[in-house]
């Protein structure tokens, strides 16, 4: 609107001006008008360069980074939950137990494991990936250890009720504290036995609400569970998650392990 009077109010001034020239005056430019024009060319041309550099700069996709706390991530963790997987407690941190859920859930579905959610994460999250069995036994209920990729999952009906990250055997030779042998996590079939409520010190390290399913072999809680293997031959559990499934699984329930080797080293 502006512009618009301003346009028509200089015509009106052009042709007072061309009327004073046929009287044989000299054609005069009035200076208001011309310094007013000038700056509203290099103020709309401003305008233009910042609009058109606004629409070239590219969006940066939001990422939700380990020991960040929003609202964001509080939906994260209620999205990992409602898919199986322990993202611990509703606090909106981005912690050590959603850093492992966001392991197992990058990992089921194909991903590199990090320590942020991207945006192929975040996709992945509105289009997760279904865990596939590594066995299909008539029974419905099991533990199903997979060593290659390095996850476990509680299986209740026929579906996947609890999966996360794990640690199994290192695969190389080892002594310690005068015990020497081979860390390597047996392939089979077993059953759950024995169980130790509570941390338990043994000649290789301590261990938190462990069940034993082949001789001394036991999946149980652990305060480092690292993106590789690195156990005597044990399924090492984020304490948290150890603690759900020490209370899931029963003495007696099969426990399935299959893939020798770990494709992470």
């Amino acid at each position: 609107m502006h512009d618009r009077r301003h346009d028509v109010d200089t015509r009106h001034h052009g042709m007072e001006v061309r009327h004073h020239d046929m009287h044989g005056g000299r054609r005069h430019e009035h200076p208001s008008a011309h310094h007013h024009a000038a700056h509203t060319g290099t103020h709309h041309a401003h305008q233009v360069g910042h609009q058109r550099h606004e629409r070239q700069r590219p969006r940066r996709p939001e990422v939700m980074k380990f020991g960040d706390k929003s609202h964001q991530i509080r939906a994260m963790k209620q999205r990992l939950r409602e898919l199986g997987f322990d993202s611990g407690v509703d606090d909106g941190r981005y912690g050590e137990t959603t850093r492992y859920a966001v392991w197992a859930f990058q990992k089921v579905n194909g991903l590199r494991m990090t320590n942020r959610i991207d945006r192929d994460t975040m996709w992945a999250l509105r289009h997760p990936r279904r865990v596939k069995p590594l066995v299909r036994p008539k029974l419905t209920n099991r533990v199903e250890i997979d060593v290659r990729r390095q996850l476990l999952t509680v299986w209740r009906d026929g579906k996947p009720d609890l999966t996360t990250h794990i640690s199994t055997g290192a695969n190389r030779s080892y002594c310690d504290n005068g015990h020497c042998g081979f860390a390597r996590t047996p392939v089979g079939d077993f059953r759950a036995g024995t169980r130790a409520p509570g941390w338990t010190t043994s000649p290789l390290g301590t261990m938190f609400n462990s069940i034993y399913f082949n001789g001394g072999i036991a999946m149980h809680g652990s305060s480092e569970v690292p993106k590789y293997p690195a156990s005597h031959g044990c399924i090492r559990i984020p304490i948290h998650t150890s603690k759900i499934i020490y209370a899931m699984v029963n003495s007696g329930e099969p426990v399935y392990v299959r893939g020798a080797q770990s494709k992470y080293t």
